[in-house]
């Protein structure tokens, strides 16, 4: 879209009046109507129609006439509004050439009353090639849906908030001047994208100094989150400067991780396509998140900011927690203590109790073996005797039988007794 300037130094308070009611009924409207043009504008019917002729002639509005009889704001007419009112503040003085063109913005080089040339960046949110924003970003946040430009302006607020501190904190970025809508105004930056440059002089101290960027960076509390070759510039001295913020996120973010890691990989693989420089280090975000002396995050409400009061309340929940589970701990230890102690006692009392029983069976034995050898005493003696009564009884009973009857209880019971015969001789 070409932005035609020369047509605002035609247009009086009058049409910029019809312009802004527009505008304000599109709050609620796709198509404005006319009567109510009328009633914001306060201008009589006539006039208002001859403003709205104009303003339609130069394409600042679209009518619409067909089906309903209605006027919306085009990018035009809400880049003319912007500007009648950096004018009126004394920011600029003189609107330039294009000189920039991105997925989400256009840069014109712009004057102000003193002469001193700067920069007006416009917000374009909605193009063709840039239509995931109310996925991507979280500008809607619990609004279902809103217009473009609606959209574009809460970009344009996030960028001037974010590169107003990090210019006060001391970061390599354009100075701020003013924002107005859609429209954010700064310094112009005698440099050139980095994208552009095809040899650095030394490309390890380049790389040394965007990882240490990223790294101070996330010690203040933020993530770019879309660093890379097109979002760096370059000047003669090789110094570097920081552009485009509004994607922006806080390293509270539930992405963080993932955006930091990001940011790092598009600058380690663009030098290393580039400039054929690799470097095996790389910054953790985990280093470098926690409680930091500057929230920057937390004063320009980053997305997934956590306020002072929040992480507060993280960190108490976080503390109850732990007492509490170091209580039950406690007792747990406590238990495994009482149960350890009674496993002793038991072991002991089953050592105690082996030990007496062996001392038992050891006396038993004793007690056995002295038996036992009582016993054979017996039996030795026993056979001593024997041996001598069959030496005597032996000559006398070797050729005679006797037979005896005895009654005992009433039974006859015989005894015979024989010779043996020699060995070697048949019995008789």
């Amino acid at each position: 879209m070409k932005l035609d300037v020369s047509v605002l130094r035609y247009l009086s308070s009058d049409h910029f009046r019809v312009l802004t009611a527009v505008e304000m009924g599109m709050k609620n409207h796709e198509l404005v109507p006319t009567k109510l043009i009328l009633s914001i504008s306060g201008l009589g019917q006539g006039l208002a129609y001859k403003c709205l002729k104009v303003l339609h002639r130069n394409k600042l509005v679209y009518h619409e006439g067909k089906k309903y009889d209605g006027y919306r704001l085009t990018y035009q007419g809400y880049d003319f509004l912007a500007l009648n009112t950096l004018r009126s503040r004394g920011v600029i003085a003189a609107v330039g050439k294009k000189i920039g063109v991105g997925k989400e913005a256009d840069i014109y080089v712009v004057t102000d009353p003193d002469g001193v040339i700067k920069c007006v960046k416009l917000h374009r949110l909605g193009r063709v090639s840039f239509r995931q924003i109310k996925r991507k970003r979280d500008y809607l946040q619990n609004r279902k849906s809103v217009s473009w430009f609606y959209m574009s302006r809460l970009a344009s607020v996030k960028e001037f908030a974010f590169m107003k501190v990090l210019h006060e904190n001391g970061f390599p970025v354009p100075e701020p001047f003013d924002h107005n809508r859609h429209a954010v105004v700064m310094q112009l930056i005698d440099a050139y994208p980095m994208v552009q440059v095809q040899k650095l002089g030394n490309p390890a101290k380049i790389f040394g100094f965007l990882m240490e960027l990223m790294v101070r960076l996330a010690r203040h509390g933020l993530i770019h989150s879309d660093l890379n070759e097109f979002n760096l510039m370059i000047n003669e001295e090789e110094e570097i400067t920081l552009i485009d913020f509004p994607q922006m996120v806080s390293t509270s973010h539930p992405n963080a991780e993932y955006y930091f890691d990001r940011d790092v990989e598009c600058v380690r693989e663009w030098f290393r396509k580039k400039f054929n420089f690799e470097c095996d280090d790389r910054p953790v975000l985990a280093d470098y998140t926690g409680r930091h002396k500057v929230n920057l995050d937390v004063e320009v409400k980053a997305s997934g900011a956590l306020t002072a009061k929040e992480t507060d309340a993280i960190e108490q929940y976080f503390e109850d927690n732990g007492r509490k589970d170091g209580g039950e701990q406690e007792e747990d230890e406590e238990e495994d203590e009482e149960e350890e102690e009674e496993d002793e006692d038991a072991e002991e009392d089953h050592v105690e109790g082996e030990s007496a029983e062996e001392e038992e069976g050891d006396e038993e034995e004793e007690e056995e073996d002295e038996g036992e050898g009582e016993g054979e005493g017996e039996v030795e003696e026993a056979a001593q005797v024997v041996c001598a009564f069959q030496e005597e009884v032996a000559p006398e009973s070797s050729s005679t039988l006797a037979s005896v009857d005895k009654k005992s209880d009433g039974a006859k019971v015989s005894t015979t007794s024989s010779a043996l015969p020699a060995r070697g001789e048949p019995s008789a």
